[in-house]
């Protein structure tokens, strides 16, 4: 058997305003979510913010938890999770990551989507994901099912609820150590 391997699924809450109009309606405490490939989230990626200041433009990001948004809401709360995969596993999902990487300018954010979530129907554009899908739909093209939904049904709470998901650390993200798990 191969040895495992980990990513991993950060889910956070920035207290923005868009956060918390989309917490009043999930009641969940977080509702952003990105996914890494290193325990110190260096190679973190996920559909959100292209600029902090400007949540109208959104698309594919790679986040830094130093800089940008998060670093523009030092406050942000989060919960990291652990999932052990294969080695193969790993490598379609970078695979997939890379579909995204190479063709970033094309996609956009799925604003609808999120309204498909609320009335549970899917609402899909061939290029526009939101952070929850995007996630869901790498873990989903690489053979990975944690639910039994599509990734455009896939929120936050979902992922935060899996059980093949291990907590890593839960509290402020500029306060997260990986060096100390």
């Amino acid at each position: 058997m191969d040895e495992e391997q980990s990513v991993y699924i950060l889910l956070t809450n920035t207290g923005t305003l868009f956060t918390r109009m989309i917490g009043l309606y999930t009641k969940a405490p977080y509702n952003h979510a990105s996914i890494s490939f290193d325990r110190e989230l260096n190679e973190l990626y996920s559909f959100g913010r292209k600029q902090p200041n400007n949540p109208l433009n959104g698309g594919f990001v790679k986040e830094n938890i130093q800089t940008g948004t998060y670093n523009k809401y030092p406050n942000t709360t989060c919960v990291i999770y652990e999932l052990k995969v294969t080695p193969r596993e790993v490598d379609k999902m970078k695979r997939v990551l890379h579909i995204f990487i190479r063709s970033s300018q094309k996609y956009g954010y799925n604003l609808l989507g999120i309204i498909g979530v609320a009335i549970q129907e899917p609402v899909e554009f061939s290029n526009s994901y939101f952070c929850s899908q995007f996630v869901a739909e790498i873990l989903h093209r690489s053979g990975i099912k944690l639910w039994s939904k599509l990734p455009a049904l896939v929120t936050p709470e979902d992922l935060r609820s899996s059980e093949r998901l291990r907590l890593v650390y839960e509290g402020k993200l500029s306060e997260y150590e990986p060096e100390a798990m």
